[in-house]
Order: structure tokens, then sequence, then C-alpha cells
């Protein structure tokens, strides 16, 4: 008979706190201490701004949409709006805002080469297995999509299952630097694994790192975004450094689109990729599987794209041309010329700005789609820059008030 999750909701923080360090402490075997950790710790954080660890940050979508978060705090919406336009301006400007990123980390090379390309040189970008790092600058914000974890049908613990260790380690870069936040995205499943226990510990686990989290299930359509994308939000709050001593909580923003009174119209396909070539030649190609085939992959002009897969092959369909036909329950035909979605389309339908370049590796020996696959992964695995900005904004004006909670020597 299967064995149940069985939660450590009988544990205290300090019980929970304490194997947790246990935990840490036996995967310190991973470490590489000839790294350059010299290196990191003489990164220098930038007084006056709230200094900013990004984890897995592939190809940095969160990064980006708090880096606007933060620029829309200090300078105003509109502004922000007016040099985002433009690479050179907003290269140029991006500064005034209250984040500086220090540090980046994925192992995911293209993904890197796109960050670097993309984000200010002063970003120390290491491209190493977050297990063998053993040192994390100083920071006052820690971002990061850490994968949504297993969990052990042995007990009690969530961190005794080995598929944890990227979530342990996300949990180590906390204890190790106590920022004022973290913020996290993640599946909407880590909600519901195990009838909800597995979330339930990790809620725990947060906690004896010192955070209270919460969290919350957003659709990015809701924030303007053209794709119907349900994710959970992860926002941790330091309990002794912010909890005690201001009278502030973390709330999601209300949507800013949808079909209530007030509201602006959900941002359509045509809206977001209307203007873009017909036949473009970043598109990935190939047959389509009896898998995609079992259900529908096309939207219509007037409705937002379905869910952008890390993944070309999987792709949604170019909404142009006659609709996918029901043959049968997973039996799914196409009518007439269809393609899938190129790479400047689905990276315009996760709101990147238009000068966002992906990097596809460089290997010109490598076949096509291959090379635009590693662009699809990276876009697809992404969070909407324009979710981010606006769910993050709250604590981008939090911080802005209280500039005693800037880096100070």
């Amino acid at each position: 008979m299967k064995k149940e999750f069985v939660s450590a909701s009988t544990l205290s923080v300090e019980e929970i706190r304490s194997i947790l360090l246990q935990k840490i402490d036996e995967q310190s075997v991973f470490l590489d201490t000839t790294e350059d950790k010299e290196l990191l710790r003489n990164i220098t954080p930038i007084i006056g701004k709230s200094n900013v660890v990004s984890l897995f940050s592939g190809a940095g979508g969160l990064d980006l949409g708090l880096e606007l978060a933060g620029i829309d705090a200090v300078k105003g919406s509109t502004y922000t709006d007016n040099i985002l336009k433009d690479k050179d301006q907003y290269d140029m400007h991006r500064s005034e805002g209250l984040f500086n990123f220090i540090y980046s980390n994925d192992v995911f090379k293209e993904a890197n080469q796109t960050y670097t390309n993309n984000f200010p040189e002063n970003v120390y970008k290491h491209e190493k297995d977050i297990r063998e790092v053993s040192f994390f600058p100083e920071n006052q914000i820690m971002v990061g999509g850490f994968p949504c974890p297993g969990f052990s049908v042995a007990g009690p613990r969530l961190l005794d299952d080995p598929r944890n260790f990227l979530y342990l380690h996300f949990i180590r870069a906390l204890v190790d630097t106590q920022p004022e936040f973290f913020i996290a995205e993640n599946v909407k499943g880590i909600m519901t694994l195990a009838n909800g226990a597995v979330f339930k510990q990790v809620v725990e686990d947060f906690a004896s790192a010192g955070y209270e989290m919460k969290a919350f299930l957003i659709n990015s359509r809701d924030y303007g975004v053209p794709q119907i994308r349900e994710r959970v939000l992860l926002v941790g709050t330091h309990i002794e450094k912010i909890k005690k001593n201001y009278d502030w909580e973390y709330k999601l923003p209300g949507p800013t689109h949808g079909t209530e009174n007030g509201l602006k119209d959900f941002v359509t396909l045509k809206e977001a990729i209307g203007d873009l070539p017909k036949d473009p030649s970043d598109v990935f190609s190939g047959n389509f599987s009896p898998m995609y085939m079992s259900r529908n992959r096309k939207k219509r002009w007037d409705e937002q794209s379905f869910t952008i897969q890390a993944s070309g092959r999987q792709a949604p369909l170019h909404p142009s041309g006659k609709p996918m036909k029901k043959i049968d329950s997973d039996h799914w035909e196409l009518v007439g010329q269809n393609r899938r979605l190129s790479v400047r389309e689905v990276a315009r339908i996760q709101t990147f700005p238009n000068w966002f370049k992906f990097s596809d590796g460089g290997n010109l020996k490598a076949q096509k789609n291959h090379r635009l696959n590693q662009q699809y992964k990276q876009i697809g695995n992404a969070v909407p820059v324009k979710m981010a900005r606006q769910v993050l904004r709250p604590i981008a004006e939090f911080l802005n008030e209280h500039s005693e909670l800037a880096f100070r020597k």
C-alpha cells in the first residue's frame, strides 16, 4: 500500500529549523570550497539600494519585472514606460530605480548568455550548480523560481527526499543571508501535492528560516499579459526585520484587466503580436505529435494565448487561418495552413520588451530547431515581465518609503 505524505506540523518552528540546519550541513559535502569564493565575497552591494540576489534566474523575466517595479516606485510608471521602449535609453536610466542586482545563478548556459546580454555588467553571473555554491552575497531581496519540491512518502520531512536538494539550497541561501524579502514563482501544483500537506510543510520550512510566507494563485492575463497562465506567487517577509518593526504586510494588487466594470479589457493576441511578420524565420518546424494533436492548440486573434511552455515543439499555433477541428475526445485535426508561434511572438506574449534578445548558444553547427528550442525554453520558463512588475510593486513602494532598509555599510 502506498504510504501517505506525513507533515511535520506537530514540530515547533525551532525543531523544524534544527532539522533544516542538519540537512544543510549534510549537503555541505557538495560544496566546492575551491570555487571563486573570495571573488564572491568581494561583490560590493551599492549603498542606498536594495541589492538583489537571483537564484534559478533563467533569462530574467522575474528580475526585469522587479527592476521595473523599482523604477515605477521612484519615477512613476509613465516614466518607466517611456524609457523601456528603447534599450539604450533604458540602460541609461535603469540605475535610477530602487534595485541593484548583484548576483545571479543558473546552470542553463543559453539563459545565462541571455541574462548577461540584457542586464548590467556589474551583475556577477554564476553558471554553477547551486549545490556547489558555498557563499551568497549580502542582499535585501532574494528572487527565484525554485523547482516544485517532491516529497517523501516515508515522511515526515519534506527534505528527506533527494529530489528536494534545489529547494533546500534556496532555503540555505535565505538562512545564510537573511534578506528582508524573498520572492518566488512556482507551478500551481505546489499547492495541491498530497492534498495540500506538502505546501503546508513548505510554509513551515520558510517560517523556520525566519519568514512569514504568503502564497497567491494568479493568472497572468489579469495583469495585462495576453496569455492564460496560472502560477503561484510566493512572497516571504522577514519576521524580525520587517514584521516586528513595521505595520505592513504584502497584499496582492487587484487585477488591472478583466471583465469587471472599471478594468481594462484583457489584452488580445491581435494587440500583442498582430503587427509582427506573418512568415517569420524563427519558428520551430516539424510534424505535430499525437500528443500535440490530442487537444486544441489554437486561439483566436481576440483571445489570450494558451500557456507558453518551455518547448518549441509544444508552442501554441499562430491564430491566423481556420480553427482546429475536433474529431474525438483526444483527437483534433488541423484545417488549412498552420504554424507554431515564433520565438519573437512567444516573447511578446510573455511581455518581454522588443529589445530583449534571447541567446541560441551561437553554435551554427547545431540544427536550427535545436537552437530555436533553446530560446523557446528560456521564454517558456520565464515569469511574464508585466505580471511581475505589477504584483511586485507593493514591495518596491514599501522600500521606497523606508530608505533606512536600503544597504548600509
